[in-house]
């Protein structure tokens, strides 16, 4: 809100020159110099340490392939070609997604006893994914160059070896798949398709889009779409591939499907059929790739159709957080031969509409004679279906978007039954009972685990002290939960896959100074235990011996921190403490939170995270501010809580309290200097910065990134707001501080990629909120940065952010000048 923090800007500039760094910051800020910085030695050392390897852990948990990840691409790499094609963005060198990496230096470790081979690739390449047969004794491997995607082949041995002819093209779908008999592999392989086309001189005609007696659509997925005549013939090049069966014995390879845009194909579980979904044109300029126009279709393996399935016209119509109408998510059931299953709204697609049901299940058997049938009909939304390992059981999870309430379906499609076998509050963290765990089939599908007429579910575990994960067996029929093991109380342990016998299990265990690493568990017998504590014996092994590769963090404090709003609602963050910290000693402060929506206060208060984490450091965190001396109050709770309807009717005044409450925590534990708080906060973040700037007093400067600042550009819906901006006007404009840029005299950070391309953050919005901002007399600095999207990629970039926010925070939160007219504002 107003409030004069530096009227005289020259006497803040003299004030200053007793501190060279401060002074030299200063001269950099002011001079508005645009060249490229880095931050620090100390910080770049931390920001550049190795990461932990990329793992990759074989079927039968004997072996995992481990490579080092490469996270920061060049900025001159971002600056290379680039094409925006219909919800993605495309390399064009090595037709792979733009900016991203694998893992380089692969070797393969056994499991039994820690030891490794190097695989012998060439030293520019990368590992992109990894492909493993069920017994886990060899692999393929796509494998990446500056201008191509290889198949690779290789074995536990260590021996790999190319396969010859044949490029890959991993666009919108996996590259490389098995066929059950683990001898033959269905491959997308590019294959003599010509020179890329030319951009033309001139347009063959300008951009134009009509529509009339439309109805509001989703616009989320509106991201990266074609524009232009030229960019259709682009996607259908960059997209097209053929596919190809190779077998690793013959080195034969059998085209099977000619040059085409395939979005996806899928071999049933008896190898004898492909189901294939097929793009078909015109490419729309409207939607993505996703929701264009296709045909859905069974093949045999010689490339010929067996039966059409559907014929989807183009979703440009889909209703907001609606689905499609007719058959979507068709894939093979795992346990039966070929037999297809798929859902299918009976709302029309329409999530507000009234339905008795919502949803219905269908199935069809190969040969597809007669008729689809149904199966199962859904009150709610059907949003995932799994098939257990016992034959014909199926497991459907349904939501009601009202409620935001998830119900967990058994079926057993053989029989024919269906029965509710439980459900809960989706965002109780505490109850939360987890995900089944899943074991691979022999023909090569992923099926639950069943056992003894048990399923294992695993979990984050919340509780008020932070989450502490945990394996559950969970009867079918009774609903009995055996709670196998926890995560112990001072460490942060969780499940990562079933080995190679019953009882034995690989887990990554780390605390707040202790490396993560891998181990190999086994269940031991029975213990007691008190109620939520794991009932099994557990002894480890180590697999892994990382080393620390920032020992410097581990001086930093880390605690969850829990109090209440002014209306009773229970809150937390993590407070994190700057190395050497002197209890007492009050210290600048940064607030890092980003605001989600709950139904009910049970819910939002519930503790998220866990203060045993391993910290690493990396990317354009605010977690380097404790290298400078500033307490941090990290997962900082910001809820809004409501009916999904209307909450953000009262989306301000709840970020006030909510922020009002954590401010005043911190200065009443002694830490935070209530003189010296800054907060930071990215997309909806951002926007929380923003606002809190404008509407309270409580912080000395801000730092909003890639954020949304003016809600009445999504005129029919953003986040969880389900209205439209003509249903709920006032409230758009409540909670867009745009608006409201007068009251913005804390001086703001503004950074944003230049080439945002999420559709409630365009790149405009910070331009039009700085100078809006800055019309208003307001204090603010814009920074874009060139190539970014939403969020920072290029080593140029993360380092210039840090700079940025190291500067701007040490100018205006740490030494910033208390005014007289600051001192009298009442503070928390």
């Amino acid at each position: 809100m107003k409030k004069t923090i530096f009227p005289f800007l020259f006497l803040s500039f003299i004030c200053l020159l007793a501190n060279q760094e401060s002074n030299a910051q200063e001269k950099n800020i002011e001079a508005n110099d645009n060249t490229w910085k880095s931050p620090d030695e100390d910080i770049l050392k931390i920001l550049h340490a190795p990461q932990l390897p990329r793992t990759s852990i074989s079927p039968k948990g004997t072996h995992m392939l481990l490579s080092d990840p490469n996270i920061y691409p060049t900025l001159s790499e971002l600056a290379g070609p680039m094409l925006k094609l219909a919800g993605i963005r495309v390399n064009p060198k090595n037709n792979y997604y733009h900016g991203r990496h694998g893992g380089t230096s692969p070797r393969v470790l056994t499991i039994k006893d820690g030891t490794t081979v190097d695989l012998n690739i060439p030293d520019e390449a990368e590992v992109i994914s990894t492909y493993w047969t069920v017994d886990g004794q060899r692999f393929a491997l796509s494998v990446g160059f500056e201008d191509r995607i290889e198949l690779w082949m290789g074995d536990i041995s260590g021996r790999v070896e190319k396969v010859p002819n044949m490029i890959l093209n991993p666009l919108m779908d996996q590259a490389v798949k098995w066929f059950p008999d683990q001898e033959k592999m269905l491959i997308r392989r590019i294959n003599d398709r010509g020179a890329a086309p030319q951009k033309p001189a001139m347009p063959k005609g300008p951009k134009i889009l009509e529509d009339a007696g439309a109805s509001a659509r989703s616009t989320y997925e509106a991201r990266n779409l074609l524009e232009t005549a030229y960019d259709d013939e682009l996607f259908s090049y960059y997209t097209q591939c053929e596919l190809v069966i190779y077998d690793i014995k013959t080195k034969q390879t059998q085209v099977i499907g000619p040059a085409a845009s395939y979005m996806y194909a899928g071999i049933s579980p008896d190898g004898d059929y492909l189901l294939i979904e097929r793009l078909k044109e015109p490419w729309s300029h409207e939607v993505a790739w996703w929701r264009f126009a296709n045909d859905i279709e069974v093949w045999n393996l010689k490339g010929q159709l067996v039966k059409t399935i559907a014929n989807q016209p183009v979703a440009n119509e889909v209703p907001i957080h609606g689905v499609i109408t007719g058959p979507r998510s068709v894939s093979w059931q795992p346990t039966a031969p070929h037999t297809l299953y798929w859902r299918e709204a009976l709302d029309g697609g329409n999530p507000v509409a009234e339905a008795e049901f919502r949803d219905k299940l269908m199935r069809w058997e190969a040969p597809f004679n007669g008729t689809p049938e149904e199966v199962f009909k859904a009150e709610h939304r059907i949003q995932g279906t799994m098939w257990g390992q016992t034959e014909g059981m199926l497991m459907v999870y349904q939501r009601e978007r009202m409620k935001r309430w998830r119900y967990v379906w058994l079926l057993d499609v053989n029989k024919g039954t269906s029965r509710q076998w439980f459900d809960l509050d989706e965002d109780d963290r505490y109850n939360d009972p987890g995900f089944p765990l899943y074991t691979q089939l022999d023909n090569g599908k992923y099926v639950i685990k069943v056992e003894d007429g048990a399923m294992y579910f695993r979990g984050s575990g919340g509780t008020k002290e932070g989450d502490r994960p945990f394996v559950d067996r969970r009867n079918i029929k009774t609903g009995d939960v055996e709670r196998i093991f926890r995560s112990a109380k001072d460490k942060y342990e969780y499940f990562v896959g079933f080995a190679e016998k019953s009882n034995r299990f690989i887990m990554r265990s780390e605390s707040s100074t202790t490396v993560p690493n891998y181990y190999l568990a086994k269940l031991g017998k029975s213990i007691k235990a008190e109620a939520g504590e794991g009932t099994r014996a557990i002894t480890k092994h180590p697999i892994t011996k990382f080393e620390d590769p920032s020992p410097e963090l581990r001086q930093i404090e880390n605690k969850i921190v829990r109090y209440k709003r002014n209306d009773g609602v229970e809150l937390s963050f993590q407070l994190l403490l700057p190395p050497g910290y002197k209890e007492g000693t009050r210290v600048p402060t940064v607030v890092y939170a980003y605001p989600l929506e709950y139904s009910g206060a049970k819910t939002a208060g519930q503790v998220r995270g866990s203060s045993n984490r391993f910290m690493r450091i990396w990317g354009a965190s605010h977690k380097y501010f404790l290298m400078r001396g500033y307490a941090v109050l990290d997962n900082t709770a910001m809820p809004m809580i409501g009916d999904p309807e209307t909450v953000y009717d009262t989306f301000v005044p709840q970020l006030v309290a909510d922020a009002e409450a954590a401010v005043a925590k911190a200065v009443d534990m002694g830490i935070a200097d209530p003189d010296r708080i800054g907060i930071i906060g990215h997309s909806h973040g951002g926007l929380m910065v923003a606002n809190l700037l404008a509407h309270t007093d409580l912080f000395s400067a801000g730092i909003a990134r890639s954020g949304s600042y003016n809600k009445t550009n999504q005129p029919f819906g953003f986040q969880g707001e389900r209205r439209s901006l003509f249903e709920a006007t006032q409230s758009y404009i409540d909670c867009s501080p745009t608006f409201f840029a007068d009251k913005v005299n804390e001086p703001i950070l503004i950074i944003h990629g230049d080439d945002d391309s999420n559709p409630g953050t365009l790149t405009f919005q910070s331009e039009v909120f700085y100078e809006a901002v800055r019309g208003s007399g307001g204090t603010a600095r814009l920074v874009l940065l060139p190539f970014e999207d939403h969020g920072y990629r290029a080593k140029e970039s993360i380092e210039h952010v840090l700079w940025e926010q190291m500067n701007w925070f040490d100018k205006y939160v740490k030494n910033r000048e208390i005014t007289e007219e600051a001192k009298n504002v009442e503070k928390p």
